[in-house]
């Protein structure tokens, strides 16, 4: 095999982790304040300070608690649905019949909500600059589907997209943003001679406090906005749309999706250490930056001039002339080690048989078998059924699926350390021996 073990390198005896909850102390103060004063429910002091801390430092008017990321973008997306098409019947959702564009290398809770409320995703192919949805596929996406009215847009692994295009297009045909971004709270964006917060630049807004966060809360999301009445709108269909009566009474779907009190406490605690989580974050890929100089791959990107991300994940893609053969299905993967070569597959493999936890880029939407159906829309056009039989039409333009094909992300945990990393620097170069 093309893998040579380095003379002294053992598993480590603790677990390398992709992303791991990093606690200080704090957490348990407020989360005991919850259970002193008997708030432990969807209200509390610790849910008013979590809102009102994450709407400054984002720099929105209004944050919402809620329980998960996908709640967030569940509400942030039927909102915008019954913003445009108005408000559904009980029995259907505000985006019934309606084609949605959304980034197509994200994880499905960015897209899911799209089918919740009965809408039908169109997927917006990555861009090799950030990895994120492609301006130039958006606009052709707007001449194919010239009445869609909403879009679903994602920040990977906590870059910033190239949203100063994107917003441009998405004003210009009159259609809203939903903004996930939920990877990349911290994550600044240069936009009109301003740098501002990801979580700022869509009509709706979305973070998450999921476990493996740059911040936690073990859950919980954030949905923040500038409108009142879109915050007061969330909030109550949060807490089961009850209305203003004396008894319970309902005229709108409503969902058990506000935050708890006590899971509230446990952001709370955090955020006063996300810049020094993003500090850290960022050391970590800046070593790997470094240790893979000289091997054929390159580091996530970002555009220096216009982004600062949050760094959340540490990613790598292999040069294609360095790729060993690979191949996957949709639950195995196989390759053949190659001498100077390798690939995720490889890479993987042995980060895990060394007790370190990597993963592979998120397989892009459009591939994914309950999407394989709905639409994917590349810069040239219709990304499905591009060759042809009896007519050379040249390589399919697919740069979502190449990304997944050679790319990984690697152990990014904020608590290991500058020696563990190094092993693990190691262990990748001695793959491609």
């Amino acid at each position: 095999m093309a893998f040579k073990k380095s003379d002294g390198i053992r598993p480590f005896e603790n677990k390398i982790w992709l992303s791991s909850p990093t606690m200080h102390g704090d957490e348990l103060k407020y989360m005991k304040e919850a259970f002193d004063t008997n708030w432990m429910s969807t209200v509390g002091r610790n849910i008013n300070e979590t809102e009102t801390l994450l709407a400054d430092y984002i720099g929105v008017k209004y944050a919402v608690a809620l329980s998960a990321g996908t709640a967030a973008l569940h509400l942030a997306t039927k909102l915008a649905g019954e913003k445009h098409y108005g408000q559904a019947r009980p029995n259907a959702g505000t985006l019934d019949k309606h084609t949605v564009f959304a980034s197509d290398m994200t994880f499905d809770a960015s897209i899911n909500p799209i089918a919740y409320e009965d809408g039908e995703a169109v997927f917006i192919d990555t861009e090799y600059d950030t990895w994120n949805m492609d301006p130039e596929a958006l606009e052709k996406a707007f001449e194919i589907y010239p009445d869609t009215k909403l879009v679903v847009l994602a920040h990977l692994y906590g870059t910033p997209g190239k949203i100063e295009e994107l917003r441009e297009i998405c004003r210009r045909h009159g259609a809203s943003i939903v903004e996930d971004a939920a990877e990349s709270l911290g994550a600044e964006y240069l936009l009109d001679g301003e740098w501002k917060e990801t979580g700022s630049f869509g009509d709706y807004n979305c973070i998450s406090f999921n476990g493996n966060k740059i911040i936690t809360g073990s859950s919980g999301g954030m949905f923040l906005t500038d409108s009142k009445d879109d915050a007061d709108k969330v909030r109550k269909w949060s807490t089961q749309s009850r209305e203003a009566a004396p008894w319970y009474q309902h005229e709108e779907i409503g969902y058990n999706y506000r935050m708890s009190n006590v899971i509230a406490g446990v952001v709370r605690g955090q955020f006063p250490y996300l810049d020094e989580h993003i500090a850290q974050k960022k050391a970590i890929y800046e070593r790997y930056k470094e240790g893979f100089s000289d091997l054929p791959v390159k580091m996530n990107p970002y555009d220096e001039n216009k982004s600062v991300p949050n760094f959340w994940l540490s990613c790598m893609i292999i040069d294609e002339d360095a790729m060993c053969a690979q191949v996957r299905d949709d639950s195995r993967a196989l390759y053949n080690s190659e001498t100077g070569k390798s690939c995720p597959t490889e890479i993987l493999k042995v980060l895990a048989d060394y007790n370190a936890e990597g993963r592979p880029i998120w397989k892009p939407m459009h591939a994914q078998p309950i999407y394989r159906t709905h639409a994917f829309i590349t810069a040239k056009g219709n990304g499905r059924g591009q060759s042809n039989a009896y007519i050379e039409k040249g390589r399919a333009l697919d740069v979502g699926m190449d990304v997944f094909a050679r790319g990984l992300c690697l152990p990014s945990d904020n608590k290991m350390t500058p020696e563990e990393q190094d092993v693990i620097i190691s262990l990748v170069h001695d793959c491609f021996r």
